[in-house]
């Protein structure tokens, strides 16, 4: 059973020497994307990717950009500060019902 092109997976480095092709070479993206078996759309997604965000382009599965690491660090810290918070004023209603 082969594999679907919708599901193949291709490596950083595979994506900038088809943007590198496309570029340097002159080659049509319609003309790569039929050499690899991936829709034209894709290879242009890359090119953009590529010239939008350069060597930070493709930072691969599970991997961030750093603004967008930082800004789900961020979330993160927002959320624990919220719960933190949200702790402490229950902790607050305690005592103040104890103290009466």
């Amino acid at each position: 059973m082969s594999e679907s092109k919708f599901h193949k997976k291709f490596d950083p480095e595979f994506k900038k020497e088809i943007v590198r092709l496309v570029e340097e070479l002159g080659r049509s993206p319609v003309e790569v994307a039929k050499d690899i078996d991936v829709s034209a759309t894709t290879v242009r997604r890359w090119i953009r990717e590529y010239g939008t965000q350069g060597d930070l382009a493709f930072p691969g599965k599970g991997n961030l950009h750093p603004a967008d690491e930082e800004t789900r660090r961020m979330k993160k810290r927002i959320k624990d500060l919220e719960e933190e918070n949200a702790i402490l004023k229950k902790a607050m209603a305690i005592f103040a019902k104890d103290g009466k």
